[in-house]
């Protein structure tokens, strides 16, 4: 039975190297303007944006979808682009089911360049991925995904909570208003862990 994948083994999958060459360009162009501001460069304006998620997240699904551009028939960059787009769903699931409902309207999330990494990057990823890069995944690989979600969570506990006064960052997440970081943790965790599952299940259909 032929599948979607075999684009990549007769050929080229143009649908699917488009979706990928527009994920890192895209991505690439958002993460350049954050170093201008006011008509100018600024280093120190755009470096404070890798604190956030959405950015790394966005990034790492980035240079996943450079590399599948090259070498998709490599089972660690199939891999990694699937960590890449678990981490990018992630972040469009919390700005619709977390962010918007407790720290202002959808359409605020939803301007300039965040339109993309809130939104169209994850789209692009999940219809990629989903669609046009089927090859199967197992539960133990799929909880790879689980990884960046984790060592960011990690990161931004130590610098909310735990970080000297003068270095800790504000809770722009709003993770832990009202002292509930654990459940947080545990949403967050969790909701990871549904994406991985719905993925692979994608996946294996």
């Amino acid at each position: 039975m032929r599948t979607m994948n075999d684009g990549y083994r007769n050929g080229v999958n143009w649908m699917d190297l488009i979706c990928n060459a527009l994920i890192f360009l895209i991505t690439t162009t958002a993460t350049v303007r954050f170093f201008h501001k006011d008509g100018t460069w600024a280093f120190s304006h755009g470096k404070k944006a890798f604190r956030y998620f959405t950015v790394l997240s966005n990034l790492l699904c980035a240079l996943a979808a450079l590399l599948m551009c090259f070498a998709s028939a490599q089972p660690w960059v199939w891999l990694l682009k699937y960590v890449g787009t678990v981490a990018v769903t992630v972040t469009m699931l919390t700005v619709f089911v977390f962010l918007a409902p407790t720290m202002g309207s959808l359409r605020d999330l939803l301007k300039g360049s965040d339109l993309f990494m809130h939104l169209i990057t994850p789209l692009l990823a999940l219809a990629s991925f989903c669609v046009l890069e089927k090859r199967g995944l197992a539960f133990r690989p799929a909880l790879l995904a689980l990884i960046p979600v984790a060592v960011y969570g990690l990161v931004y506990l130590y610098q909310v909570l735990l970080a000297p006064e003068g270095r800790r960052w504000k809770d722009f997440y709003g993770f832990n208003k009202g002292g509930r970081w654990p459940l947080s943790v545990v949403g967050i965790m969790g909701g990871c862990f549904a994406v991985c599952m719905a993925l692979m299940a994608l996946q294996n259909l």
